[in-house]
Order: structure tokens, then sequence, then C-alpha cells
């Protein structure tokens, strides 16, 4: 491999490799229609998307005919979400996507890492934000029975198609970042790169505001946002000064980025157990989780704890825990020696890590302010 890449060069490489994995996905669908694209892609890839954009709870193939499970439906099942099985698929697919950004970053010639961190960190509330909108029109499927944006172009806007759509946009936003910088337009990239994503985030609010005003079935809930962005900026500044006082040597590395990291991973745990267990003070019906991890400890203190108690506490709290010993754990493995070994995997991985808590904690949180 090592042979290959000297000669052709990495992103070529990268290309190819992703090129022939597509190309063999693609054909074996074709030769194994029912094995690998009903049993396998539409079942745990492809189903859940549809399902979510029809607003179905669960959606079946009945004969490659998609309708809503019924007692005499047909052929495989799928509901809005994540499974293990698709966990399977798209942990080795964002591994490639990853190894691809850093052949590309390498290409663009990067050098302050950090800096880029805190520039992308709109884009991150941008695609919670995003995600959110996909609801809406959802919201609009169950009120007036018509939708803004019809399948296959909505699947854009649903997980985990949307973490592509952010993605595209903030390379857009930092090749014109770089571009700028080079052209001393700016003194520094990230503020024309966060200046690009607070304005996409912008205006995906104000539509989400719009659509709340201009919906019966929607609303305003400004509260829900409120607690958690208190909560979570409560807990940071706990988690963080506690750490600071009793073992600093876990930020060394991540300094003021890990407050970044539980913050995001607090607005996930706060708005999940606002969104599970306490939507009905607010006026609004309860969520379900998405997630097998959410819904695990969902399950297990349901389970574990007196009803009579549940009642009381709820059963989502344990997940809030969970992300923010999470958190606390990512740190520590982000240690100075990483940060001065391979600076730029270190910040990629990071900014991952960042997203993948602060998009579903927005969208969740945004779900239940605007009442979609």
């Amino acid at each position: 491999m090592e042979a290959y890449i000297e000669r052709y060069g990495a992103g070529r490489v990268w290309l190819a490799v992703v090129g022939a994995l597509a190309t063999a996905v693609v054909l074996a669908a074709i030769a194994f229609p029912e094995r690998v694209y009903r049993d396998i892609i539409w079942q745990y890839y492809w189903g859940p998307v549809v399902a979510d954009a029809q607003n179905y709870s669960c959606i079946a193939w009945n004969d490659g005919t998609e309708v809503p499970c019924g007692p005499d439906t047909t052929g495989p099942e799928a509901s809005p979400g994540y499974t293990w099985q698709s966990y399977a698929g798209y942990i080795p697919t964002l591994i490639i996507m990853l190894v691809g950004i850093i052949i590309l970053l390498q290409r663009l010639a990067i050098d302050r890492f950090r800096a880029a961190f805190y520039g992308l960190f709109p884009f991150m509330l941008f695609g919670g934000a995003l995600r959110t909108v996909e609801d809406a029109n959802v919201r609009s499927l169950v009120e007036t029975g018509e939708v803004a944006i019809a399948l296959p172009w909505v699947a854009l806007l649903i997980s985990p198609f949307i973490y592509g759509t952010v993605f595209v946009i903030a390379l857009v936003a930092l090749v014109i970042s770089i571009w700028l910088d080079r052209n001393d337009y700016v003194s520094g990239y990230e503020y024309p790169l966060a200046g690009i994503g607070t304005v996409a985030l912008a205006v995906t609010l104000v539509y989400l505001g719009y659509f709340a005003a201009t919906h019966e079935t929607a609303g305003f809930y400004p509260a829900i946002s409120i607690i958690t962005l208190v909560g979570a900026t409560v807990i940071t500044a706990v988690t963080y000064v506690a750490i600071d006082r009793f073992a600093p040597s876990l930020h060394e590395g991540t300094k003021y980025m890990g407050a970044v990291v539980i913050w995001a991973h607090s607005v996930d745990g706060i708005a999940n157990v606002i969104g599970l267990d306490w939507a009905s003070s607010f006026g609004l019906e309860g969520y379900s989780p998405k997630h097998p991890v959410n819904e695990w400890i969902v399950n297990t203190t349901g389970s574990v704890l007196p009803q009579s108690v549940a009642e009381i506490t709820g059963v989502a709290w344990p997940f809030l825990f969970v992300k923010v010993a999470a958190a606390v754990f990512i740190l520590w493995v982000f240690d100075k020696a990483i940060f001065e070994e391979s600076p730029m995997y270190a910040i990629l991985l990071l900014i991952t890590v960042v997203a993948v808590g602060l998009g579903p904690g927005t969208r969740d949180m945004l779900r239940a302010t605007f009442g979609i």
C-alpha cells in the first residue's frame, strides 16, 4: 500500500479504494437484490430514512412497495433511528471519510488547527438546526399533507446523510476562508469561517421561527433552550473547574477545547432528559429515543427504579451522567502528547467528537423549543 501511495499519491489511492468499495456494494446489490439490497441496505440504511421522512413509526418492504407496517404487510421492516446493524456500517464509513478529510487538509496545507476547531463550531450548531428543518418538514406533512422538501432530497437532512450535507457546506466555507486569509483580506481564516457558519445557523433559526409562527401544531417554548444551554454551561463550568483543581493533567492537551467538548455533550444529555422525561411539563408530546445506547439506558433505568421513584425522577437522567463521563474520558484520551505528535489528527477527531454530541443535542433542543 505504501508503494502505491508514494507512486500515485494518497488522494488518488483513497479515491480508488472508495470507488472500488462503492462499486462492490452496487454490484452486490444488483446481483443479490434480496439478500444485499432488501435485507441489508434497505432494512438498516434506506428504510429508516424513508420511515423518518414519511413520519412512519415502522415501514415495511411489502414486495417493493414501501407502506406502513401492518398485519398484512410482507418483507423486512424498518423504523426511524439507528440500530446496532446500521452502526456496523456507519462507523467504518466514518473512519474512511475521516481518512479522506485528513488527506484533504494536508492538501490545503492548514497549519493552525486549533483555529479550525473554533471556526467550525457554529457549523456544529448549524447541523442540529438543519436537522430540525426536516422535523418541521414532517410536521408539515402531518398537518397539511404536503412537504416543502420531498424524497429523495429530504434524505440530505436526515441522519446520517446530513453529516455529509453539513460537511460539504463547511468545506466550501473553509476553502473560501483560506482563500481570503492567504490573499490578506482577513487576519485569520477562522473569522470568515465562523462568520459563514453563524449566518447559516441564523438563517436556519429564522426559518424554524417562521415555521412555528405559521403552523398551528407548532409553537415556541424558549424555556427549553434556556434550561438546556444554561444547564450545560453550569455543568461544564463545575466539571472543568473540578478537573482543573483535582486532575489538571486531563486538559493539558485540549485546553479550552475541553470545555467545548463537555458543553457539547452536556447539551445533548440535558436535551434528551427534557425531551424524554419532561416534555409534557411544557405542554409537549413526549419524544422517544432513537439511539440504541440511549434506549438501553432508558429501559434499564425504568426496570431498575421502582415505579414510584421513576415517576418523580424520570428514567433518562443517567444518560446525562454518561455523556459527561464520556466527555471527561475523551479529555483524558486527548492528552498533551497526542497534540504534540499529531495536532491535525487530534483536532480533527476532536471536531468529530463535538459534532456527534452537539449536532443531535441541538436538534433535540430546537425540536422541543419550536414544538416540532
